[in-house]
């Protein structure tokens, strides 16, 4: 193969300048998807402070100076990974508040396996959120704390917090989570209960495989999503600095994780087809979950272009807390790119911090 290639390659001399560049960034693709090894993630230093079946939480390490006595705690949601906020040095939710003093802290749920098929919202809200909440507070030596959701870890938090009114939450930012799911858009009719046999789904696999979730956001917008970054990478392979991130992006995408079925069963049920939680009917551990209860600060983001957690799911949160200082915003970006590149760098990232600093001296 390699001396065909090699063959067809000394005829290249005899095709325009525009058929040579084209195979140039043909073989460059190729090279990039096949060859290059993976990139690292994830890098700002951390050590681990506190497990629980197969999550960790992570307290990030700095030689800076903490100025700022209330801490943070990150949550992502149950898909995918967290370190979409920790990407690569220099695009880095997590470096950049670090650097501006901030005792950050993040939950890493883990991987799944087959054996948490049976771990629900309940679990995860009362057992995990609810315990590194407290050993945050008891490692930072601080009397109040600030919760910072993404996505499905927002809509997670903003239980928390509704289930604890008496826990020292100062702050709470919740980045292109969805809380009202009236109008889901494209989901809405692909979760139908007339046309989606949730329980079939779940009693048969169990944990709902990674690509299942990624497929099924991906159908979205079907195009753009399966041939659109490959078309994207043909184009600009000969722009190192775009095929890092490119690279990056890609490898966080199909990194996904098993969503527990029992969990996954509730977020369908509970969440898209009955729309329980602005609704007060949802029920966590025999406890209905008020919304009214959040008296902390907020700061509520999210993304014009988001069509996984559209900006009316995230907005109408505002409608049912309790909270005197809350703010929204909504920001010319998407889902992903919210936390990620060069929105995210100038603009994501100094409306938290700012916000954060005003509200945590």
């Amino acid at each position: 193969m390699a001396t065909v290639m090699t063959e067809w390659e000394k005829q290249l001399d005899y095709y325009p300048e525009e058929y040579k560049n084209a195979y140039k960034r043909f073989k460059r693709a190729s090279e990039i998807l096949l060859r290059e090894p993976e990139p690292q993630v994830g890098l700002t230093p951390k050590e681990v402070v506190w497990t629980k079946n197969k999550t960790k939480l992570y307290r990030y390490v700095s030689t800076q100076e903490k100025t700022h006595p209330v801490p943070i705690l990150l949550i992502y949601a149950l898909i995918n990974k967290p370190y979409i906020m920790d990407l690569t040095p220099g695009n880095s939710l997590v470096e950049y508040l670090v650097n501006k003093g901030f005792d950050v802290y993040m939950l890493d749920w883990g991987t799944f396996g087959p054996e948490d098929r049976d771990l629900t919202f309940d679990d995860f809200v009362m057992d995990y959120i609810s315990k590194a909440v407290k050993k945050v507070l008891r490692t930072s030596k601080a009397d109040e704390i600030s919760l910072l959701g993404y996505c499905m870890g927002g809509t997670l938090t903003s239980i928390y917090a509704a289930l604890h009114p008496h826990m020292p939450i100062r702050n709470l930012v919740f980045m292109t989570s969805p809380f009202d799911f009236s109008d889901t858009g494209l989901y809405g009719v692909v979760l139908d209960e007339k046309y989606f046999n949730l329980d079939k789904a779940v009693d048969t696999l169990g944990n709902i495989p990674p690509e299942m979730i990624d497929f099924g956001n991906k159908m979205l917008k079907p195009i753009t999503n399966f041939v659109g970054p490959y078309v994207t990478l043909l184009d600009r392979s000969d722009n190192q600095r775009f095929v890092e991130s490119w690279k990056l992006v890609q490898k966080w995408v199909t990194d996904g994780i098993p969503f527990p079925g029992a969990s996954y069963r509730q977020w369908i049920r509970e969440f898209y087809q009955n729309n329980k939680l602005v609704k007060g009917e949802l029920v966590i551990r025999g406890q209905q979950v008020k919304l009214e209860n959040i008296k902390a600060n907020v700061l509520n983001i999210s993304a014009s272009r988001d069509h996984i957690a559209m900006p009316c799911q995230v907005e109408a949160l505002l409608d049912h807390i309790s909270s005197k200082d809350k703010e929204y915003v909504c920001l010319s970006t998407g889902h992903m790119s919210v936390v990620y590149g060069p929105t995210a760098v100038k603009q994501t990232y100094p409306t938290i911090g700012e916000w954060l600093e005003k509200r945590s001296k």
